[in-house]
């Protein structure tokens, strides 16, 4: 029987003594498949997971140290890393979405315009989770705080609830067009999901460098088409019972009118968020990173005391992702130095050569997507198969900025498919609108028509953008 106790002690075991039995090819160093051993199996512990993920993460910097395949100094880099703090200062600012009520009074507003039916309301869920996407990178936080309580209170306000056999009215409808869309808004920009500047620095690492804007441009069309089809084919194939609902205009017209004027920090939490999409956008051109963009709208609200040191302090998931994400960058970045990644990328390249890039692209795309069924982590998975697979594709002879960009929003789409599959999946799933054997049914549907969208469409608007 597999128990936490019995997996901590296999990872403990692998770390101590599994660095020895790689016996590496002459182009590498002995220190370079150490360093590999010690990456893989820092994965294998994010995906069983017998603790916290940024415990296991700690727990692989220290192998790494104690058993002198790194120095601390070279092992602590990553906590240095740009990016991390981007994130990291987009995850505190994302709070005040939530703790002003801004996001809230943006669904109600979309609602109050769009609810005159089940798709209008679907469509006013979906534009919310949009607009809140480029500066929220918790999805968990985005769905969970935001969109999650707005869908609770459209099923509530029609009694279509599970336990009362009720849930077909409208509620399981809309709990499938919010999961499969959530997936579609994470992929369509680099600060909508945190694996996304974790699949960016996995990028630059083999001289791939993804700005805020090529990302977006790359994913807006098939993105939006999506966006578009998701809702409309749920309500063709799974459509809900209720079709008109005139009411809930009215019900959130009166939910604003009782929230009242926008409040002042309301008013900074909105002008935080459009200075920093525009300096994300702007800031190449200007000379601003984009840590600084995230690290000026942080100090911004906190200057003004929209939000507060404390509720820093208290942004336990923010903190718990600086601790993973600078671990697994430093991994990257040495297996990149010692030269791990070119050679794995060159020696699965050859083996596929005989196919074209385009075809081993495409097929590496599909098995990505669909490993993510033995994956419960976002993030486990692009730290297990994101560096890899971008190698391969190169080798193959693959545009490195469109295989990049690509694998990255891939990266996001496949949250779509299981119950386990991302942070908003088992808060959605567990309010019981859908049996599991259904929830998996739907999720496998709709990759048949989110993947040719990208495939196709994708395909197409990346060519004329230059991409290939």
């Amino acid at each position: 029987m597999i128990t936490a106790t019995n997996t901590r002690l296999l990872i403990l075991l692998l770390f101590g003594t599994g660095l020895w039995f790689f016996p590496g090819p002459e182009a590498l160093t002995t220190q370079a498949w150490q360093m590999m051993t010690i990456f893989v199996v820092t994965v294998l512990s994010l995906i069983l997971a017998p603790l916290p993920l940024g415990a296991m993460a700690l727990l692989g910097l220290t192998a790494a140290t104690l058993l002198d395949v790194l120095p601390i100094r070279t092992a602590l880099t990553g906590f240095a890393h740009p990016t991390i703090w981007m994130i990291a200062a987009a995850f505190f600012i994302s709070r005040g979405f939530i703790s002003t009520g801004f996001g809230r009074r943006v669904g109600y507003w979309f609602i109050s315009k769009l609810g005159h039916s089940s798709l209008g309301l679907a469509y006013g869920l979906v534009l919310t989770d949009l607009l809140f996407a480029p500066a929220t990178p918790s999805t968990t936080a985005r769905c969970g705080g935001i969109i999650s309580p707005l869908f609770r209170s459209v099923a509530n306000a029609y009694d279509s609830d599970p336990e009362k056999g009720t849930e077909n009215k409208i509620g399981a409808f809309l709990v499938q067009c919010i999961f499969q869309c959530n997936a579609i808004t994470c992929a369509m920009f680099l600060t909508s999901m945190a694996g996304n500047p974790l699949a960016a620095n996995f990028a630059s690492e083999q001289g791939v460098e993804i700005t805020w804007a090529g990302w977006a441009i790359a994913a807006i069309v098939p993105g939006l088409i999506c966006l578009f089809l998701i809702p409309l084919a749920m309500y063709i194939f799974f459509p809900p019972e209720l079709k008109k609902t005139p009411e809930m205009r009215a019900i959130a017209k009166q939910k604003l009118v009782d929230m009242g004027k926008m409040s002042r920090d309301e008013m900074m939490v909105c002008v935080t968020f459009i200075g920093m999409i525009s300096l994300w956008v702007l800031g190449p051109t200007l000379g601003i990173h984009s840590t600084v963009t995230a690290l000026l709208g942080l100090v911004f609200l906190l200057f003004t005391r929209t939000i507060t040191w404390d509720a820093v302090l208290s942004e336990k998931e923010a903190w718990h992702t600086i601790t993973w994400f600078a671990v697994l960058v430093m991994m990257a970045s040495q297996l990149n130095k010692l030269g791990f990644i070119s050679w794995f990328g060159d020696f699965i390249g050859q083996s596929l050569s005989g196919y074209g890039w385009v075809t081993t692209l495409v097929i590496l795309l599909l098995v990505y997507y669909y490993s993510h069924y033995l994956m419960a982590s976002a993030m486990a998975h692009i730290s297990a198969m994101y560096s890899a697979f971008l190698a391969i594709a190169i080798a193959a002879g693959a545009p490195p900025m469109l295989a990049a960009i690509v694998l990255g929003i891939f990266s996001n789409l496949y949250m779509s498919t299981t119950h386990y599959s991302s942070g908003p999946a088992p808060i959605l799933f567990g309010a019981g609108f859908h049996p599991l054997q259904q929830w998996w049914k739907i999720g496998f549907v709709f990759s048949l028509i989110v993947l040719p969208v990208f495939f196709f469409i994708g395909g197409a608007w990346w060519k004329l953008l230059g991409m290939w």
